[in-house]
């Protein structure tokens, strides 16, 4: 199973002239210079609300590529990194795997100085830092919260207990995405501490054994896998479905349209995607890339990107400009959180043999997407 992203834009067209007041102003890029940046984006990453005004400050040009899955932007690095494609917006599944594999080369954060306002989680993030190398520069993220029905789900909830509780059955929904073995592993980590898990992505046979269990165990609670973020609230909305892990642009997307719903961080603590700006190792044009980076870390470009988009920035200074662009869009993606929020979440990361004990005894991706496509037709 491959991880597909589906999001909506929030941002009516009546706001541009906001969106514009916003973004085109005190833009520090570097100087205008010639150059072309090839990049592979999900979908929306590159709106002309904000390439346009870059492409103007910069003289580079933007080429976008769509991808629809991490798996997509990995193949697509691997036949044409360097030479088609300058840059990629992984997230991280696929982020290691593109380390890895040379595809990349390290990022000189010393030149991006946004980045010092980045909340301290999202500097050195282990899917994009590896032996103490920056291999790209933090995006948005968005957590893996828990939502539930607040009129049907009594008590509210407040472990990720309640999506193995057979009282749920039937009403339970989970995103369909190999990466969700690492919730259960998560769970798994700080209700059975004998299992000794000490990362969720790093899984030992016995560990890995425990985990597919638990989820085998949960599969005939479940309504429907989601795929997207409509798809989740339509389960949620219809009232087919009551609770499951999901995204803050679907919480949001449902109190608009006033279904009871809250949503929550269990005291577990919770997975959470997170992209990054990537540079392919063969890339010539660096120049450009790291003006993108320059202009992309900044709060007023994040801001809008994630209140566009239904995601959160990383660039702790976003918040104010965030409402600007959406009144309240802050609070709904959770832009303002104490630091204890951003480091209670386990961002994504490419599950791999070697986990960093001399062994490479731990379940690599290859082994996750073959027992997720086992759990669900179990």
């Amino acid at each position: 199973m491959r991880k597909v992203r589906k999001r909506h834009a929030l941002v009516a067209a009546g706001l541009t002239a906001v969106v514009v007041a916003l973004v085109v102003p005190a833009m520090s890029v570097g100087a205008k210079q010639g150059g072309t940046l090839k990049m592979i984006e999900w979908d929306g990453y590159l709106d002309a609300k904000w390439v346009k005004p870059f492409e103007k400050q910069s003289g580079c040009k933007v080429l976008p590529k769509v991808a629809t899955t991490s798996d997509e932007m990995v193949a697509l690095m691997r036949s044409g990194g360097g030479g088609q494609y300058d840059m990629v917006s992984a997230s991280g599944d696929a982020s290691l795997r593109l380390i890895y594999g040379g595809l990349v080369q390290p990022v000189d954060v010393s030149k991006v100085p946004q980045w010092k306002d980045f909340w301290g989680p999202f500097r050195s993030p282990p899917n994009n830092t590896v032996g103490g190398k920056h291999y790209g520069i933090s995006l948005q993220f968005g957590p893996n919260t828990l939502l539930y029905r607040t009129d049907k789900v009594k008590p509210a909830p407040t472990s990720w207990a309640t999506i193995y509780d057979r009282k749920y059955k039937g009403r339970l929904t989970i995103p369909d995405n190999p990466i969700q073995i690492a919730d259960a592993a998560l769970y798994l980590m700080k209700t059975q501490p004998g299992l000794g898990i000490k990362d969720p992505y790093e899984l030992n046979a016995k560990q890995f054994a425990a985990t597919v269990a638990l989820l085998k165990k949960q599969r005939p609670l479940i309504k429907k896998y989601w795929v997207g973020s409509a798809d989740n609230a339509e389960l949620i909305a219809s009232g087919d479905a009551w609770l499951g892990p999901t995204w803050p642009i679907t919480t949001g997307s449902l109190l608009a349209k006033k279904v009871p719903v809250k949503e929550l961080i269990p005291k577990e603590g919770a997975t959470s995607w997170l992209d990054t700006w990537m540079l392919s190792s063969k890339s010539k044009n660096t120049d450009c890339a790291y003006k993108w980076y320059r202009y992309i870390s900044s709060p007023q470009v994040q801001a809008l990107q994630g209140a566009t988009w239904g995601e959160t920035p990383v660039n702790r200074k976003a918040c104010g400009f965030m409402n600007k662009v959406s009144a309240g869009s802050c609070a709904i993606y959770h832009a303002s959180e104490p630091i204890s929020y951003y480091k209670s979440l386990y961002f994504w990361k490419t599950p791999v043999a070697d986990c960093g004990n001399g062994k490479k005894d731990c379940m690599d991706y290859s082994k996750w997407v073959d027992a997720w496509t086992k759990i669900k037709a179990s």
